[in-house]
């Protein structure tokens, strides 16, 4: 009984000593990483060619995604080509890298990815969850739409038997 009580106080240091550090680490603030995010978008030379039309790329395919929201079917298309967009970013950023002095005027592809997961991959998660969000809206008024047809459905039969 006593072990148990002692891995359980030890366990409980652990949580304490655990919580006490991320408190801190909340208590100093957000300022470092986002001084790191501001750095990453100056290193960045935004007037390059490619950059200019990845951005487009990115803004017609949200306008897409937006204009195209009844359209279920359309939808589940660029949902699942947003996703393999973000699945392939690997492969596309070794291609990148071995490729970039033919249209870039740095090396912007490292090893990790961060380049490539920042402005490929994150662009495209956040339209792949605007089309999921659309989805499940869709899917939700279906439900009651069906459900509201099968109560007249119901009325109507009970109608029925009562005459």
């Amino acid at each position: 009984m006593e072990q148990i009580q002692s891995a359980l106080e030890a366990h409980l240091e652990q949580m304490a000593d655990l919580v006490h550090t991320v408190s801190a680490d909340f208590r100093s603030g957000l300022g470092p990483g986002f001084d790191n995010l501001i750095g990453f978008f100056h290193a960045i030379n935004w007037k390059e060619t490619w950059l200019m039309c990845l951005l487009a790329f990115h803004f017609l395919y949200l306008v897409t995604a937006i204009l195209s929201r009844k359209n279920l079917n359309f939808q589940m298309l660029l949902f699942l080509t947003a996703l393999a967009g973000v699945y392939l970013a690997e492969r596309f950023n070794g291609l990148l890298c071995q490729n970039w002095r033919s249209f870039a005027s740095q090396n912007y592809f490292d090893s990790n990815g961060v380049f490539v997961s920042v402005l490929w991959s994150g662009p495209l998660l956040v339209i792949a969850i605007i089309i999921l969000i659309n989805t499940l809206f869709s899917l939700c008024h279906l439900i009651v739409k069906w459900k509201k047809a099968e109560l007249r459905h119901r009325g109507r039969l009970s109608q029925n038997k009562q005459d």
